[in-house]
């Protein structure tokens, strides 16, 4: 992937074909002109997974996560994914209810990454609508002018959530209101809330503690009466960070039967906040679950962009887990639906690997890749624990660029157990089929542990493991041997394990990994790569490739470094017109060779992206001077992590030069010609003109010359063209077009230099040249 600048929105064309990213709208003009719709980006900018449901009771404390890192639109602007293996991430989703993605531009719109990932994990996206400073007022004046202008602009953001798929905004108003535009602000708010009630179910509108119902902007910190209008007409509010210990309880008897829709605002930066922020984040949290409302976390960033030791991952787990430990609670419990499939993928890695095979050694970020994640717990800065359990981006992955690693030391008949997932997954009468990928050294043993209950039967626990199960009989209620498959030459290491249970009636709590030695060296290493539950163990029947229309436009050829390059738009959709259940779509291309077409210069095919839309942008892609032809190939993934086989994959056929090789072979043999003249040369030593075309003073022979010196100069202009296509400074598009109007122009004139040639040799037998003219004319 190429390298990119961190400017999170550069002088762009965005009508353009360009690598996507995301970008906000800085205008209250561009926000009125719709004009985003007709962005090139705007398709890839839509997110794909559905929001999961909670089943967690909403009569309770929520925590919303306010994500702001270094004005917005760093690593993650790049729609199709960037370079950047120590990108920010998120992985606690599990702890969360709301996320959103802040800025300081007018309509911050949260990037598709964001959303697939919190979706995939139960948690609401919401994007920011912010005014500040002296433009700021000039937009709330235009804005709030009537009632009309502020149902529109409410109208509008509204339409942005749905078309994009996130679920809602964030109103922060920092600048003065005129009082007389008071009304209209609040006509604004609420018809903006009930335009997105009505469009997007469980969606919300979170008001911000700046501006009072007197137009000034004065944060109250808590909420009272000079902000309760407001709060009354939306879905909750999000206090300034600078309250005092009894602010949150104050806050809670003026919210009533709402309370919980009162977040009370943490910089996790500090910056006046109750608490501190940073390390004891947990401080306020303390304070806010005692008073029975909700949090709003601005900024967790803060590990990451203040480089807490000892790395980014370890501080993450560490500072989450001091949210868990005060919210005393886990939000979001999975698995609860079936299929459920995690390969622990963080989005950002090493590598890239499918099925257990790597396909991809290029470093790599792309939020959207995460599957489900999982509920790791921090060990504490004890040593008492003899077994570190990380995602290890330098491990082998089965799937995506993730994995969880065990890695340690444990005694004889010792044992480690840590949780994987906190779930609430009815079972039913069908029985539950389970898989899981395996790599260890030496004598490391990696099991599960379910934990289940039933209101009519209690507790139950299963233990899954491959050998050495005897020293558990009395652990658990039942031990599990689950059938073993090893992985082909191409996915070395790996072991699959799979087994089927019935658990009629029953819920699955939790997922716990166990891990065991049963003889010498006690040195642990073991990496899980994947783990699916699903009601069926048959393989994914994926549409067949005829069932897919497949397209490539806005084709630009190039160079780079001396080597021809190649960008292109590619999409795909079914035949049948319906909306394709899938989310994820890794693109594979393969470069056939000129002289043997079935040969495939990368093997079996280059992996160059995933798309988690019907979609992907191929920029610059390097072609290799052999090559005669590109095979861009979709293989479609399903949400239970398997995938299409690459031979049965839809796929687009791109030819390379196509035109240019006619066009440079009729540039040869037009040159060839006015050299090889037909009737030959004069040779007679005696004659004058020995050397002349010995035609040369037909009529037949003159159409012949000019023929021949148009079709030389036609395919010197059509091989130009070619070239410009795909230089910067020249439409590609405009010089493409130019190209194949020249080519077919002088296809038509090649032929007329052919009759012409036949003519002047055959004029003699007048019969012979006219028939051999008319054939000639009726092939081109």
């Amino acid at each position: 992937m190429s390298v990119h600048s961190n400017d999170p929105t550069p002088p762009f064309d965005p009508s353009q074909p360009s690598i996507p990213i995301s970008y906000p709208i800085k205008t209250l003009e561009e926000l009125d002109s719709r004009s985003y719709f007709s962005s090139f980006h705007y398709p890839f900018n839509r997110s794909s997974v559905p929001l999961r449901p909670n089943s967690a009771s909403a009569q309770r404390p929520k925590i919303l996560v306010c994500h702001d890192m270094q004005g917005g639109y760093v690593d993650d602007k790049w729609v199709q994914g960037g370079d950047n293996s120590g990108a920010y991430a998120i992985w606690h989703w599990f702890l969360m209810d709301v996320f959103v993605y802040f800025s300081h531009y007018l309509v911050t719109l949260p990037p598709p990454c964001w959303t697939n990932a919190a979706h995939r994990h139960g948690v609401k996206v919401l994007g920011t609508f912010i005014t500040e400073g002296s433009d700021g007022y000039a937009i709330c004046r235009e804005m709030l002018s009537t009632k009309e202008s502020a149902h529109k602009y409410a109208e509008r953001l509204a339409e942005l959530a749905v078309a994009l798929g996130f679920d809602g905004w964030l109103l922060n108003i920092e600048v003065g209101i005129d009082v007389k535009q008071i009304p209209n602000l609040k006509e604004f708010i609420s018809h903006l809330t009930q335009t997105m009630h009505s469009s997007v179910p469980a969606s919300l509108v979170i008001w911000y503690d700046s501006v009072t119902i007197d137009g000034y902007v004065s944060y109250q910190n808590q909420l009272n009466q000079q902000n309760k209008p407001f709060f009354d007409i939306c879905d909750g509010i999000f206090t300034n960070y600078w309250w005092q210990e009894d602010y949150p309880e104050q806050s809670a008897k003026v919210a009533g039967d709402r309370k919980f829709d009162v977040y009370m605002g943490i910089d996790v930066f500090g910056r006046g906040t109750y608490g501190g922020g940073g390390w004891d984040t947990n401080v306020a949290l303390d304070v806010i679950v005692k008073s029975d409302v909700s949090a709003a976390l601005f900024a967790p960033g803060w590990v990451y962009e203040t480089n807490q030791p000892p790395d980014f991952q370890t501080a993450q787990n560490r500072w989450w887990g001091l949210v868990e430990q005060s919210m005393g609670n886990v939000v979001q419990k999975y698995p609860s639906e079936l299929p459920f499939y995690s390969n622990f993928d963080q989005g950002r890695g090493y590598h890239i690997s499918v099925d257990g095979v790597q396909v991809s050694s290029t470093q790599w970020n792309n939020i959207s890749s995460q599957t489900f994640q999982p509920f790791v717990e921090y060990a504490g800065d004890s040593t008492s624990e003899t077994i570190d359990v990380l995602v290890d981006f330098t491990e082998a992955s089965f799937g995506g660029g993730g994995n969880l690693t065990f890695r340690g030391t444990l005694e004889a008949n010792a044992t480690f157990s840590t949780r994987l997932f906190s779930g609430q997954l009815l079972m039913d009468s069908l029985p539950v089929h389970f898989t899981y990928s395996v790599k260890s050294e030496g004598n490391s043993q990696l099991g599960l542990s379910l934990a289940f209950s039933s209101e009519t039967e209690g507790e139950k626990t299963l233990l899954i493991a491959s050998r050495g199960t005897n020293r558990f009989s009395s652990e658990f209620n039942d031990v599990i041997v689950p059938q073993r498959h090893t992985k082909p030459d191409d996915a070395p290491g790996w072991a699959v394990e799979e087994f089927t249970i019935s658990m009629n009636g029953f819920t699955l709590n939790e997922i716990r990994a166990v891990c065991y030695n049963d003889q010498p060296p006690f040195e642990y290493l073991a990496v899980l790569g994947h783990i699916k539950i699903s009601t069926s163990n048959t393989p994914t029947v994926f549409p067949p490739s005829t069932s897919w229309i497949v397209e490539g436009q806005d084709v630009e050829w190039g160079d780079s470094q001396g080597s021809k390059t190649v960008s292109l738009k590619i999409s795909w959709k079914l035949k049948d017109g319906k909306k394709p259940p899938y989310q994820t779509y890794n693109i594979y291309v393969e470069k056939q060779s000129i002289r043997a077409p079935e040969t495939k210069l990368d093997g079996e095919g280059e992996y160059i992206g995933v798309a988690h839309v019907e979609a992907l942008y191929v920029s610059q892609l390097a072609i290799p001077s052999s090559t005669s032809s590109l095979k861009f190939m979709i293989q479609v993934c399903d949400v239970g992590g398997a995938s299409q086989k690459l031979e049965d994959a839809p796929y687009f056929q791109l030819n390379v030069d196509r035109y240019a090789v006619v066009t440079a072979l009729i540039a040869t043999v037009a040159f060839a010609a006015g050299f090889t003249l037909p009737g030959g040369y004069k040779s007679d030593q005696s004659d004058q003109d020995r050397g002349s075309a010995i035609l040369s003073r037909e009529s037949a022979f003159g159409e012949f010359v000019i023929a021949d010196s148009v079709s030389m100069i036609s395919a010197l202009l059509a091989i130009s063209f070619n070239y410009l296509s795909g230089r910067p400074m020249v439409s590609g598009a405009r010089a493409g077009t130019y190209y194949k109007f020249v080519t077919f122009n002088l296809m038509v004139l090649f032929g007329l230099l052919a009759e012409a040639a036949l003519y002047a040799v055959l004029k003699p037998a007048l019969r012979l040249a006219i028939t051999a003219c008319i054939i000639v004319f009726f092939f081109f």
